[in-house]
């Protein structure tokens, strides 16, 4: 079975590494389509499957016979196309696989470095898996020890030290090239997490008092105003109305399409719009309106300098805890493959054992039985030990070892 095989694990996808936020946008999947393609890859026979959809990247991770099942998957309820795949892909397989996941539950591969954002959206991709049954054994412990190693990295390094994450950057950035940013009115479109970040920020972090929410669902901003009594509520209906007001415009809106075109924007007018969106939430040709600056994820994540230079200086230690953890599911991953050879070694030994006592029992009249079970049984244990030690040895081929193992003792 392919779930029992590591050699047959990959992690597919795209991520800001290669990809940009326009590009990254084509492969992002909705909720809708991460649990339609999990559903077809169920159909089509592929185990221990899972997604992880970010604003910085989309991966699956599974078992599969050959990477372009997966990666034909990801084309298919994505905007993108196989070929654009080909140039901005990351392709990892068994042990890299492995290790690819740990990074990104770790905070190492984070756009903001030991940003732990990623460890709620990983429980809730593998949560989401599980209840459409695409998860197994393997999978369901690899994440577990993912998460293990990550509590440790953020308990025991300075990897997430300060505060840093697209949200705080923004306002990071509206404080670095606004002088008076306290007195601007700034309007917040989308109340999702990051938009709720994004006022709570604006709330610690400066003392503006014209902070404008408009979200949707007006019930859930209403909500939030209740506990951020300094921030004004107005309506989806008058959204142009309020960006004509607004010095600052920050979109957090979480659609699949634009949700801020020219036709909301007037002419002749000074706005900083920031978009934490992804895929982008602001069409592009809102710049051709002269004093329009538009600055997207990718240019915010630039921004936490200082505070990723202290968490550079964490990272080999957050790499020795991975290992530790790495060892820990590789002995388990290896253990699970050799417990039933062994079983079966123990049981051809015994087998021999009993044979050659019978045969001893009827050669010699005084034949001491119990010993001969001492002995015989010890020697058994003894040998047993030293396979098990052998294939837990990291230079050992266990697919190879083992079936030596099979072939000398079953045949």
């Amino acid at each position: 079975m392919l779930e029992d095989r590591q050699e047959h694990f990959y992690n597919i996808g795209v991520s800001y590494k290669k990809a940009d936020a326009k590009t990254r946008g084509k492969f992002s999947l909705s909720k809708e389509n991460q649990i339609a393609l999990l559903e077809l890859s169920k159909e089509k026979g592929y185990t221990g499957v899972f997604i992880l959809s970010t604003c910085n990247r989309t991966e699956i991770s599974g078992f599969a016979e050959r990477p372009c099942q997966l990666i034909e998957l990801l084309c298919e309820f994505s905007e993108g196309t196989i070929q654009e795949f080909a140039k901005i892909s990351n392709i990892y397989k068994g042990q890299e696989a492995v290790n690819q996941l740990f990074r990104i539950g770790t905070g190492l591969e984070s756009q903001i470095l030991g940003d732990y954002e990623i460890v709620g959206q990983l429980k809730q991709s593998f949560k989401l898996a599980k209840s459409v049954k695409t998860t197994n054994a393997y999978l369901e412990r690899l994440i577990n020890s993912v998460l293990q190693a990550s509590k440790r990295v953020k308990n025991e390094t300075k990897l997430s030290s300060g505060t840093t994450s697209v949200s705080y950057a923004a306002v990071q950035y509206i404080i670095k090239n606004l002088p008076d940013y306290n007195s601007k009115n700034i309007l917040v479109f989308g109340l999702g997490k990051m938009g709720k970040h994004t006022c709570k920020n604006l709330a610690e972090y400066t003392q503006n008092k014209s902070v404008c929410l408009i979200n949707r669902t007006e019930e859930k901003a209403a909500k939030f105003i209740e506990e951020h009594a300094s921030i004004r509520k107005s309506t989806i209906e008058n959204l142009s109305e309020e960006i004509k007001k607004a010095d600052v415009l920050i979109v957090s809106t979480g659609s699949d399409k634009p949700t801020i075109t020219k036709k909301q924007i007037s002419e002749n007018k000074e706005l900083l719009i920031l978009d934490l969106s992804m895929p982008e939430n602001v069409s592009k040709d809102v710049t051709d309106f002269k004093g329009i600056s538009l600055v997207n994820v990718d240019e915010l994540s630039k921004i936490t300098d200082e505070t990723l230079a202290i968490r550079l200086q964490e990272v080999p230690l957050a790499e020795s805890i991975i290992e530790t953890h790495k060892k820990e599911f590789k002995n388990w991953v290896n253990y699970r493959r050799f417990t039933p050879t062994i079983a079966a070694l123990k049981i051809s030994l015994e087998n021999i054992k009993n044979d050659e006592i019978n045969f001893q029992k009827k050669k010699f009249n005084n034949f001491d039985e119990n010993q001969a079970e001492i002995l015989t049984s010890r020697i058994i244990q003894k040998i047993t030990t030293q396979f098990v030690k052998h294939l837990k040895d990291e230079e050992t081929s266990v697919s190879q070892s083992l079936q030596v193992i099979n072939k000398v003792f079953q045949h």
